[in-house]
């Protein structure tokens, strides 16, 4: 979440200078070029900060590109008056535009996005899964289920102890909210806690150990979605321990 934190400003103020140095760059061909070929290149400007942006950049980008248009690009030149019916259509025109075809350049960026994680979990969960059903050695399948952990939940480490549960650390839960639980005090996270956190490893029926998550100062939580599949990782882990029929003190 801190890499879209940090990258917001860069992408608003895209959305302020793309447009401007666009309309910018077509002053010299203002008498020669008509108003609407105009709008369609400032459209294009709109799109290219939306596809790499947010939604408000998209928005802004609209805005600004309507703004240029009028300034740069209809009589009077080099002011936010419009005295033509047909520049004030134009301008309509490529507000509206650019906030529809920013928007939709938004959500197709976030589409991909989306399908790119998804096959990434995909390949990670199925990783684990042939190594445990083709025989792979149980602490090499619970090595590679945390390895993928780390890279998964962007960890600056993560180790598997085995045996019975040692202190009280928050945990990683089958439902992905991460808690923390001692006696009547019940804690909910939103970032993750100080120090590690525990992701719990049952097979069978049985608790074989916990992996125990170390991440890098001051993130937050990884998406909901990227921590239930770390749970349905620990629980391959689990099964290729079960399945190996080692007790829960295997050392």
């Amino acid at each position: 979440m801190s890499g879209y934190r940090l990258r917001d400003p860069a992408a608003l103020l895209a959305a302020l200078v793309v447009p401007f140095l666009t309309a910018l760059a077509l002053t010299p061909l203002r008498t020669d070029l008509s108003a609407t070929n105009a709008a369609l290149v400032l459209v294009v400007s709109v799109v290219a900060v939306a596809a790499a942006g947010t939604r408000a950049a998209g928005a802004v980008a609209a805005l600004s590109a309507a703004a240029w248009f009028d300034f740069f690009l209809t009589a009077p030149y080099g002011r936010f008056v419009i005295t033509g019916d047909d520049d004030v259509v134009t301008a309509a025109l490529l507000l509206v535009v650019g906030l529809i075809v920013g928007q939709s350049a938004v959500r197709g960026r976030r589409m991909r996005s989306a399908v790119a994680t998804d096959a990434a979990q995909l390949s990670s969960l199925r990783g684990s899964a042939r190594l445990a059903e083709f025989g792979g050695y149980p602490d090499t399948v619970v090595a590679h289920v945390g390895r993928e952990l780390t890279g998964l939940l962007g960890l600056r480490g993560c180790r598997f102890q085995y045996g019975t549960l040692m202190g009280h650390l928050p945990r990683l839960e089958h439902d992905g909210g991460v808690w923390w639980r001692r006696g009547d005090r019940v804690t909910e996270y939103a970032d993750w806690p100080d120090g590690e956190t525990e992701l719990l490893v049952v097979g069978g029926g049985h608790y074989y150990g916990r992996y125990l998550l170390d991440p890098r100062p001051g993130r937050r939580l990884p998406a909901e979605q990227d921590r239930l599949v770390a749970v349905a990782l620990a629980a391959q882990a689990g099964a290729a321990l079960d399945t190996a029929g080692l007790s829960a003190g295997h050392q």
